[in-house]
């Protein structure tokens, strides 16, 4: 099993849940060196240590390891010696394989007594796990033992120490456990016997490998320390600077002299050095407070998304009956619980928008909550467990599908209710027709999301009607980034071709932007900016369309349905145009250019 988990801000799931699992399960863990040879052979030696050890086997893939580039020597396919098709065909049965009782107990024997030893056994054989040593490492006093997936990070972190070169050649030995769970007694006895002190290097809290080593070391009455959290943060990313910061520690209490004969470079210094946050005077009788710094940007909708001019519709309606409650969902509607929607008190999982607000359900409340969900999580769950659990109990509140056609969040995959056509699954169902099915009256569907004015309707009509039970809307419209990852090579295609092809795009009149900004608070889009007004009597910055836009026109929606300002204008980029639109658009630049000389003939210049 293949696991995408990390512990950078890069991740949304955080790895140490699958390493407990590992082991309350005994489910064998590899988090192999991020090296391409080493991954290959990691998965290899995963699929021989599963058959060897008869147990499952994980393979953590981390953020990092996953933006590597490089090669590798592949090898041929092997069949294995019984296929799905032999599953079929000749099914084999065996109750003392299943999980029934009480079978089940011998399970737990069986992986203590003889799963357990044959992959330990295998891991040694194998040599699964790596030690780095060499002449130059001998008589350091020192050792270090790290997850695999963290040694590219380690190597690095030691060459800019000066201790280790940029291809792994490092002055201090290294243990690499590619194989975290189990951790084979052995091999931590053996390295341990020459060392010491060692650093345990191991991301995540509670410090499950450290805590074994502790015990290891122990049972074989080892005098070896080991150190790990208390030299290193106890939660969060390992990066280089932590690495480096937590080695030193570890070196100045054990082996100065390696820090001596490697003096760091200034700018390395500098990144060691402590941070001095400066500090700003504050109000007489109140203490001083930290220098503000650059504002971090919080993740977002892709420019264009359609989803976005639904939670503008919401914040245009909340804004006239008030604020209701959101329950969210996993998926990329998510990001409307962060600026500018800020919508989304709860979030459980995927699909279970819905089932997050089952127990909002009040006879007499004066408004109704608002639950949100994506099509990928209804088809996953949210159906059963949010439409069908409202409808039995007679929800009063209203359930929002967003359907952008696609299982968006996750690389667009295509799911059930998906218009393209896949000839190796079935689409274009209709998530309408599957809510109706569980006993919903009340459905409304807006296929074009970017209709401000229909889905600012739908809404207040969702939350105002005097209908009971409850109320699903549909906001249908296509993935963005899959549009465009549809559309534009064809456009690319056609532009060559010689064909004629049209594309719009919206701007904003630097004369007319009033520097409001709404069309910037109320959709959030990536490709609104500002920059400084033009009008020397006029101190505001003004909105600007950035070339990334992909011409949605929700700014200009915003604009018009909050009744803010005439200031947008759609424009069309023609590639290959007529002979009478190429002569039109000289004599359009003639007049802009003449019309242009008489109003800089008649602006007054004061020269001082």
């Amino acid at each position: 099993m293949i696991l995408g988990e990390d512990y950078g801000e890069g991740s949304s799931i955080i790895q140490e849940r699958s390493h407990a699992f590992a082991m309350k399960s005994q489910m064998w863990l590899l988090d192999p060196r991020p090296s391409h040879g080493a991954l290959v052979d990691a998965v290899q030696k995963g699929f021989e240590l599963s058959e060897a050890s008869r147990t499952p086997v994980m393979l953590t893939m981390r953020v990092r390891t996953c933006h590597a580039h490089g090669h590798f020597i592949a090898q041929d396919n092997v069949r294995p010696s019984f296929t799905l098709k032999d599953a079929i065909e000749n099914p084999r049965r065996g109750v003392e394989r299943m999980a029934l009782a009480p079978a089940t107990f011998a399970h737990e024997h069986e992986k203590v007594h003889e799963r357990w030893p044959a992959a330990t056994r295998f891991i040694r054989e194998q040599g699964l796990n790596e030690v780095f040593e060499s002449p130059d490492t001998v008589g350091c006093g020192v050792g270090l033992m790290v997850q695999g997936g963290l040694y590219n990070t380690l190597i690095r972190a030691l060459e800019l120490m000066g201790l280790a070169d940029i291809w792994g050649s490092a002055r201090l030995p290294i243990y690499v456990m590619n194989v975290v769970y189990p951790v084979v007694d052995e091999e931590v006895v053996d390295f341990c016997l020459k060392y010491p002190a060692v650093l345990m290097l191991e991301e995540g809290q509670p410090e499950f490998i450290e805590q074994t080593l502790q015990t290891v070391v122990a049972r074989a009455d080892l005098e070896t320390r080991i150190h790990g959290k208390d030299m290193l943060p106890r939660a969060g990313e390992y990066t280089t600077l932590v690495m480096m910061k937590g080695i030193r520690k570890f070196l100045q209490r054990y082996a100065p002299a390696l820090l001596e004969m490697a003096p760091v470079d200034s700018g390395v210094a500098a990144m060691l050095a402590p941070k001095v946050i400066p500090l700003i005077p504050s109000m007489p009788g109140v203490a001083l407070q930290e220098a503000p710094g650059v504002l971090p940007r919080p993740p977002s909708f892709c420019t264009g998304c359609p989803e976005r001019p639904l939670f503008t519709a919401i914040k245009l309606v909340e804004r006239e009956i008030g604020k209701h409650y959101v329950s969210a969902d996993i998926g990329c509607h998510q990001f409307a619980a962060l600026a500018p929607f800020d919508f989304g008190a709860t979030s459980m999982g995927y699909g279970l928008g819905a089932a997050g607000a089952a127990a909002l359900n009040v006879e007499g409340a004066g408004r109704r909550t608002i639950s949100v969900m994506g099509d990928g999580g209804f088809w996953h769950n949210g159906l059963t467990s949010g439409v069908g659990n409202a409808v039995f109990n007679k929800s009063d509140n209203l359930i929002v599908v967003v359907d952008n056609g696609y299982s968006a969040a996750t690389g667009g995959q295509d799911i059930l209710s998906s218009r393209a056509k896949n000839d190796k699954r079935t689409t274009k169902m209709s998530i309408e027709g599957a809510v109706r099915g569980t006993g919903v009256n009340w459905i409304r569907t807006v296929s074009n999301t970017y209709n401000l004015k229909k889905m600012k309707a739908a809404v207040r009509e969702a939350l105002t009607t005097s209908d009971r039970g409850p109320k699903v809307l549909i906001a249908q419209s296509e993935c963005m980034l899959n549009k465009q990852r549809r559309v534009k090579p064809l456009m690319r295609k056609q532009i060559a071709q010689g064909e004629r092809v049209v594309t719009e795009r919206f701007g904003i009149d630097s004369d007319t932007c009033t520097g409001d900004h709404s069309c910037i608070r109320l959709s959030g889009c990536p490709s609104l900016s500002i920059r400084p007004n033009p009008d020397p009597l006029r101190k505001d910055p003004i909105a600007v369309v950035q070339s990334s836009c992909v011409g949605c026109g929700l700014c200009g929606e915003v604009s018009h349905a909050a009744v803010l300002c005439p200031s947008f204008y759609r424009t069309e980029l023609v590639s290959n145009p007529s002979r009478g639109e190429r002569l039109w658009a000289r004599i359009t630049s003639v007049i802009t250019t003449l019309l242009q000389r008489r109003l800089a003939a008649r602006e007054f210049v004061h020269v001082a």
